[in-house]
């Protein structure tokens, strides 16, 4: 069959909005016909990354119905209403698996093991995750990574509890979820960190009890230090920048001598672009912790739980998605995603 996606075809080039060839899914694959689809700061550095080949197939978060189906599938049927993700249904331990989805683009193999900035998606089984009839086939898109990300930091790689403290750094659409999430469970203060006052402003409709600007002269780590006497329990980095990820750790509470005298944890959620370097007197004298949280959801559990906190109230993505766009507007998209000017998340629809 055949389906129209944006492509890239030189690394750091603009997007293609082109046919793209897809064969008969394979026994494990599944064939999706997308609704929507979220657009994250993690494509724009797959964009610039020259270690991926080309032509590249981009986006891992949508919302679609299964049209087709592979003999070994089982979860799903056609006509079932899902999320296509980046996050295999079934934990993986070690190095995953970069499978290509078969998908063609003027007869060469098109590169990417998931997509969903297209109107219809081919990918393995285990990134397709059923969802019930009836949720918002707009906004439930970005559950498959925006969602997943931060909140799972929260609930899952942290294990945030009532009364613990919170600071997140970088209020986009994965620290505006860990910081609901943050809310969720009770925690306080919940603090955002960011460089943009209307961001920051944002964050308070998220959660947020203390906001703190580092665009001037204002240290980030003294603050949080100054809001919570010390340092929070759990510090989130949602960015990944060299600086952020050197303050996260600095802006959490210290423990101290004792076997049960442990400091506070440092998470990083936002994808690394480079080296950096940490103290590890933090980590001797302190007590504290240091942790990597990639994708820490449960698909077929949590995103069943975080479409039902959408219906409750409690968890608002009609709020968190600002900016809608057609497939033929995705280099305005990321355009405007690299400059800022999105608060929260933005959405293809189709």
């Amino acid at each position: 069959m055949k389906t129209t996606a944006a492509v890239q075809t030189e690394v750091g080039g603009l997007l293609r909005i082109a046919e793209v060839e897809l064969p008969d899914p394979a026994p494990d694959q599944v064939t999706v016909k997308l609704y929507s689809s979220g657009v994250c700061h993690s494509q724009l550095h797959q964009m610039h990354n020259a270690g991926l080949g080309r032509p590249l197939l981009l986006g891992h978060e949508g919302t679609g119905v299964v049209s087709r189906i592979g003999h070994d599938v089982t979860h799903v049927k056609p006509g079932d209403e899902c999320i296509v993700t980046w996050v295999p249904r079934t934990p993986i331990r070690g190095p995953v698996g970069r499978q290509m989805t078969g998908a063609m683009f003027e007869g060469q193999a098109a590169h990417g093991h998931v997509y969903t900035w297209a109107r219809d998606v081919q990918t393995s089984k285990e990134l397709v995750v059923p969802i019930p009839a009836g949720h918002p086939r707009d906004l439930s898109c970005i559950v498959g990574c925006a969602v997943l990300t931060g909140a799972g930091a929260v609930l899952h790689t942290a294990q945030v509890r009532p009364g613990q403290s919170v600071a997140v750094f970088g209020v986009g659409g994965v620290g505006l979820s860990a910081i609901r999430a943050a809310s969720i469970l009770e925690a306080y203060p919940v603090i955002a960190v960011d460089l943009d006052d209307e961001k920051l402003e944002f964050a308070k409709s998220f959660g947020a009890t203390h906001t703190v600007n580092a665009s001037g002269n204002v240290d980030p780590v003294e603050a949080i230090r100054d809001l919570t006497g010390g340092g929070v329990d759990y510090a989130f980095d949602a960015i990944g920048r060299q600086k952020t990820i050197e303050q996260i750790l600095q802006a959490t509470r210290p423990g101290g001598i004792g076997a049960d005298n442990f400091g506070g944890m440092a998470v990083l959620v936002g994808i690394p672009q480079e080296k950096v370097t940490l103290d590890p007197a933090l980590f001797v004298y302190g007590q504290r912790q240091y942790r990597g949280s990639l994708g820490a959801s449960f698909p077929d559990r949590d995103f069943a739980m975080y479409l039902r906190w959408h219906q409750e109230g409690k968890f608002p993505l009609d709020r968190l998605v600002t900016r809608r766009y057609g497939l033929e507007q995705i280099n305005e998209a990321c355009h405007d995603l690299h400059s800022g000017k999105i608060l929260g998340r933005a959405i293809l629809e189709f």
